[in-house]
């Protein structure tokens, strides 16, 4: 059964192309606004997590960005080979941030003897110490309290290269990519502090590598920072993980990075992304040819927020990246943090009768008309259509969502307890291929959804006695043009 949902899913996809939200580039002004992703609970105790965005207005006269560990080498070559990628968008921020006024501030730990004569080196060190109430440790280590454990296993070091070694020192200096100007800092220690300090900054911007590890743990990054009241926020594009696919949670190296990022979402601070200070598209890394998979789960019948996000962990981080949307706990019709289908490369609903406010709605109204992908399951086929009653103002329903985009005409089910037949309604299709049907047995209520709509195509109907058989899982085009693949 998983590997009929993975095929679904595959076969579902059309070419990766993700669309990015407009943003404007960083000018001269004084204000960046930066449009800031964190993440929180969806209930106490519930253990998932609701994307929230918001916009931070932050005087760069009082921000800082802090460069940490972008080597020019390291033990491990494909760790060197992404920083190498990574580090050209890099500078297009640093330079553009520059220009607003930001402070630069380069972190490549344990290279200060190359810099020891520049005045960007002596600039942090002539800044006069600070007392503070939590010592400036050379390094935090993972708080259990505040942040549990990691989303990944790197206890073997995170080097995904066949012929890992093991951890040396291999770097000198901070990659020539970044640019270093006059006006910037050069450090390593809690003198990145006392420099933020003496400049009245309390805002700071982290970058670089590797997130699981220097990038939380560095005295001038995010545990420190965050521990001495400052303002912090991760570039999530501009980062990377040391992080091995063969080790837990057994997901792609760049779905590694973005658990962590979640993570750090969750425990510690918000995250921003270079489109913010550069106007392109986010950075992703070429090898990184994951789709962007959008789950959005809002239905309290088969409990769906529970069980797929368990589905997503296990089987689907190799070959998607994936995000979720979760209906509101207090308020069933609002689906928090919506917004993300305009980033989708495909999408898997799972909503029941729910009726968003207008403008949410409006994320999936657009998802279809740009003609991408969909998977629906069971209760989607009324998505977004009241049994009975008045919607509320300011929202908005779709009854014919069926009808146009699923390809259906569901008009209410038929009784618990009867054992549902399931056969073929064609013999071969790549999504029934390695399908056992011997394994798809159900008493639950066979959904009635005949006849489908010329658009649709039927792959599996299912019986039960002194019934007509209904069709259970088809393919259609939609609307908009893009595939779907619907089971009831």
């Amino acid at each position: 059964m998983f590997r009929f949902n993975i095929l679904i899913l595959r076969t579902a996809v059309l070419l990766p192309g993700i669309l990015f939200a407009s943003v404007t580039p960083a000018t001269e002004h004084t204000t960046l606004r930066l449009p800031a992703r964190t993440r929180v609970e969806t209930a106490p105790g519930s253990g998932r997590f609701h994307a929230v965005r918001q916009h931070l207005n932050w005087d760069a006269e009082h921000t800082a960005i802090v460069i940490c560990d972008m080597w020019d080498k390291h033990w491990c070559p494909t760790a060197t080979a992404r920083v190498a990628e990574m580090a050209p968008r890099m500078n297009e921020v640093v330079v553009a941030a520059r220009r607003c006024g930001v402070l630069i501030i380069h972190c490549p730990s344990g290279t200060m003897d190359f810099y020891k004569d520049r005045p960007e080196r002596l600039r942090p060190q002539q800044a006069p110490p600070v007392n503070t109430d939590i010592p400036l440790e050379t390094w935090c280590h993972l708080d259990p309290v505040r942040e549990g454990r990691l989303p990944i296993d790197d206890s073997d070091g995170g080097c995904d290269c066949q012929d890992a070694g093991r951890p040396y020192r291999t770097w000198t200096r901070q990659i020539k990519t970044i640019e270093i100007a006059e006006q910037d800092a050069i450090t390593d220690s809690a003198e990145a502090f006392y420099l933020m300090k003496q400049r009245g900054i309390t805002n700071v911007i982290v970058m670089g590598v590797h997130t699981n590890m220097c990038v939380l743990g560095r005295p001038f990054s995010i545990r420190q920072m965050v521990r001495q009241g400052q303002n912090v926020v991760l570039m999530r594009d501009m980062t990377d993980t040391m992080y091995n696919s063969e080790m837990a949670p057994y997901v792609s190296h760049f779905t590694g990075t973005d658990l962590v990022v979640e993570h750090i979402e969750q425990h510690w601070c918000p995250t921003v992304s270079s489109a913010a200070l550069t106007g392109r598209r986010e950075f992703r890394f070429r090898d990184d040819m994951r789709p962007h998979l959008v789950i959005v789960s809002a239905e309290r019948e088969y409990r769906t927020e529970h069980t797929l996000p368990v589905f997503a962990a296990k089987y689907l981080g190799h070959d998607f990246r994936v995000s979720f949307v979760f209906a509101d706990a207090e308020d069933r019709n609002h689906l928090t943090g919506i917004e993300v289908l305009d980033q989708a490369d495909i999408a898997l609903i799972s909503i029941r009768r729910r009726v968003p406010p207008a403008a949410q709605l409006d994320y999936v109204r657009r998802f279809v008309a740009a003609g991408k992908p969909l998977v629906s399951i069971r209760t989607a086929s009324h998505a977004f259509a009241l049994r009975s009653g008045a919607v509320p103002p300011g929202h908005s329903d779709w009854p014919e969502f069926d009808r146009d985009v699923i390809g259906g005409s569901y008009t209410n089910h038929y009784g618990n307890g009867p054992i549902v037949t399931v056969t073929r309604a064609l013999n071969m299709h790549p999504i029934l291929d390695g399908v056992d049907l011997s394994a798809l047995i159900s008493s639950g209520s066979l959904y009635r959804s005949s006849p489908l709509q010329p658009s649709a195509r039927a792959l599996l109907t299912g019986s039960i006695p002194d019934r007509p058989a209904e069709p259970v899982a088809w393919t259609n085009r939609h609307s908009g043009g893009g595939r779907v693949f619907y089971t009831s």
